[in-house]
């Protein structure tokens, strides 16, 4: 099996990806690859993937989607493709390096020396760390994380942050298998889904999951979420309540185990 197969959705991204960055860490690390999944963009994205992916055609590929079907479902296809792609560890990342990929190692280290089973980056402003965010949207997201963490019961401090990795084994494709109902929000349902699809309680599915305080996050220029977005997310949170916490869940749940 290869190492590591990181997922990282693209949407009109030119101005933003800085291909040396990805290039260096591929040749830093040999058993790390990159799955980039163009979401239809209509600027210069996908030239910049493919020059990206010339460079170094052995540990890049690309997913290109007809037309832009949301963050979601970009990420979606791409780790079912990742996760049928024989890597250990299997994950996403934002394009825009806020996260930098040198973390990717220290998420490994913990995956492969232990019993943890999912590594989710946390913002958290501590002394001695580097973390930028705006402040309006540093606040906002407290709420939004405290709201999160009531609605699928698993106290988790950030659950927005794209960088994420997971060990490759079951349940992680039934996860990923269905759509999410969600777009802007898809990363509480997609951690709410390990405790739907396997019947355990929250507690007993997190209980290998770790969050690794980030020494350095930056808030990169350039964010495509504006303010409509945040009224768009309290909208999904009201799916996910009916999803989540109402007898709808059993639909919800045949929903996600259905094969077809």
């Amino acid at each position: 099996m290869r190492k590591t197969g990181i997922v990282v959705p693209c949407y009109n991204e030119a101005k933003r990806i800085n291909p040396d960055l990805f290039l260096v860490a591929l040749e830093m690390e040999p058993n790390l690859s990159f799955l980039f999944v163009d979401d239809g963009s209509t600027d210069d994205t996908f030239s910049i993937l493919e020059a990206i992916r010339e460079k170094n055609p052995a540990q890049v590929d690309i997913l290109q989607l007809e037309y832009n079907r949301g963050k979601a479902e970009a990420v979606r296809l791409g780790m079912l493709k990742a996760i049928d792609g024989l890597f250990d560890n299997v994950g996403y990342w934002d394009a825009d390096l806020a996260t930098p990929l040198e973390v990717i190692s220290d998420y490994c280290n913990l995956l492969d020396s232990s019993d943890v089973t999912v590594v989710l980056g946390s913002r958290v402003r501590l002394l001695g760390r580097s973390i930028q965010r705006n402040p309006l949207r540093h606040y906002v997201g407290r709420i939004f994380a405290t709201c999160a963490s009531l609605l699928i019961d698993i106290v988790v401090y950030d659950t927005q942050c794209g960088a994420k990795i997971f060990k490759n084994v079951e349940p992680l494709r039934k996860v990923f298998w269905k759509p999410f109902k969600v777009n802007w929000t898809f990363d509480v349902e997609l951690l709410a889904r390990f405790s739907v699809i396997t019947g355990y309680t929250p507690s007993q599915v997190c209980s290998n999951w770790y969050e690794y305080p980030l020494n350095e996050w930056t808030d990169v220029k350039g964010s495509k979420v504006k303010f409509k977005d945040y009224i768009i997310a309290v909208l999904e949170f009201c799916v996910l309540f009916v999803c989540l916490r109402t007898p709808d869940r059993k639909r919800y749940k045949s929903y996600l185990l259905d094969s077809d």
